[in-house]
């Protein structure tokens, strides 16, 4: 199951952000620093329009929709790495999770304290990605030493691994984020380096700004409003999805009912709760994609890597799967849709047979047909 950690400072809004997401979670929400001591965990829907209009024409049984697993870490603060606030605790929460979702404060209250005494999302990003920087010079520094002793004896892998550990640790003791390097090609020795050190800073990440009510209905004036302010780190967001949310209005939002929602959202000239756009955008930071089975027992939408072949998606649906693939019969959503389901996209010649090559494409219906053991 792919897990996005919620980070930030303490009274940033996680809490808040993880209870609307995760409906009917509880997570302690509080005035004051380490309200969350222990990670909160829950299994969040991906919001999927498509997967409505299968079950429209096929009538199954039940809906399954894909899920992503968001993790409530936590707040940090500075010198984390170092041991202060819940340190290297919260740091350990943080290498478990795939993608980070970095929660900042942006809307102004005097009855919620700032661990810095001011609201500034520009100065928290700074405070937070130098502690993920730092955590994770900590780990280089150690692996280098003993890597540049191996090296030393010629072996072509062990100076390649000593090349690309000195490459990040110049980039970290720059306070530069590991994901710098990665915004460039980078050859496969640097890929197998940094998957086998799993960096903080190297992860996937999603800037999520906490913002009033009235920020909320300017979601991209108030995105680039703040961007605008922090020009100095521009560079730094620019990897990484930026929205603004506002975590009160999404919490009082699950108290409704669907046409109350729907009432409430037009109130503030929103089309659907900012959780959605969390939700979608964090599926997409991890590079995943949606295929679906539809028949009379369930519509249900797998989640597969961008890029995947034929065969690594029927292993989703069960591991034997891929080892035993013969042949997957696809049709494209829009086609499954416009021709009312399978059999007519057959008849229509829309409905294709794909072989073991096949690189499955989002929105995929897909029937896979497979070996007998």
């Amino acid at each position: 199951m792919l897990k996005v950690g919620l980070v930030g400072l303490p009274n940033a809004g996680k809490s808040t952000l993880f209870n609307a997401l995760v409906k009917g979670s509880q997570a302690d929400v509080g005035n004051f620093p380490f309200c969350t001591i222990d990670p909160n965990i829950g299994l969040v829907e991906v919001p999927d329009d498509r997967l409505a209009q299968l079950a429209a024409i096929v009538k199954p049984g039940r809906i399954v929709p894909a899920a992503i697993e968001f993790v409530d870490i936590a707040g940090l603060v500075a010198g984390a790495h170092e041991g202060q606030g819940l340190g290297n605790k919260f740091l350990s929460h943080i290498r478990e999770v795939d993608a980070i979702a970095l929660v900042l404060r942006a809307f102004p209250d005097g009855n919620v304290i700032h661990v810095d005494g001011s609201v500034d999302p520009v100065r928290d990003y700074e405070t937070l990605m130098l502690e993920l920087v730092l955590a994770d010079l900590q780990v280089v520094s150690k692996i280098y030493d003993g890597a540049e002793r191996l090296a030393r004896g010629g072996k072509p892998d062990d100076v390649a691994r000593a090349k690309c550990l000195a490459e990040i640790k110049t980039a970290l003791d720059a306070n530069r984020p590991v994901s710098d390097i990665m915004r460039v090609e980078v050859s496969e020795s640097m890929r197998q380096t940094l998957r086998e050190i799993q960096l903080l800073s190297a992860k996937p990440r999603l800037i999520v700004l906490n913002v009033d009510d009235h920020q909320a209905a300017q979601a991209d004036v108030t995105v680039s409003e703040i961007l605008e302010r922090g020009r100095t780190v521009s560079d730094d967001f620019a990897p990484a999805k930026v929205m603004a949310v506002s975590a009160r209005i999404e919490s009082e939002l699950n108290a409704l009912d669907p046409d109350e929602q729907t009432m409430f959202l037009a109130e503030y000239g929103l089309t659907e709760p900012g959780l959605n756009r969390v939700v979608r955008q964090s599926y997409g930071l991890l590079q995943r994609q949606s295929f679906f089975t539809a028949g009379p027992m369930e519509v249900r939408a797998w989640t597969i890597p961008i890029g995947a072949t034929a065969p690594q998606a029927a292993g989703v649906i069960h591991t034997d799967f891929e080892e035993r693939f013969i042949r997957a019969e696809v049709v494209a959503f829009d086609d499954f849709i416009k021709y009312d389901g399978e059999a007519k996209a057959r008849e229509a010649g829309r409905l294709r047979s794909e072989g073991k090559d096949y690189v499955v494409q989002d929105g995929d219906v897909m029937h896979i047909r497979f070996a007998p053991k």
